[in-house]
């Protein structure tokens, strides 16, 4: 049975950080893309970054150089790193492998 498990979500001042985890069973995510996906009240999921089976990395504009997408194969866990976080980040937050989504971790951002 695959399960994606996130973590890290919270409350955090604008400005600060947050490391997001999505920790996979059932399922190497080394073989295909993970993606970071958000959420904010009354709007449509949207996509934050990916990482491919190689590494290669894309990034949502309202997020670039601000978030850093990674994954430990040897965890086999992905992470968001989430800096200079802004009110308008606040959503909850959805690891995506394949068909299988994460049960979501809210992140809220005060200013």
């Amino acid at each position: 049975q695959v399960q994606l498990v996130e973590s890290g979500g919270g409350l955090v001042q604008a400005g600060g950080s947050l490391r997001l985890s999505c920790a996979a069973s059932g399922i190497s995510l080394r073989i295909d893309t993970m993606a970071w996906y958000r959420q904010a009240p009354e709007k449509q999921r949207e996509l934050v970054a990916t990482i491919s089976s190689g590494g290669s990395t894309n990034y949502a504009d309202s997020v670039k150089g601000r978030f850093t997408i990674s994954r430990d194969n040897v965890k086999n866990t992905a992470y968001l790193q989430m800096n200079s976080l802004k009110p308008e980040d606040t959503a909850v937050y959805y690891c995506k492998y394949r068909s299988w989504w994460g049960q979501g971790t809210q992140v809220t951002v005060s200013s």
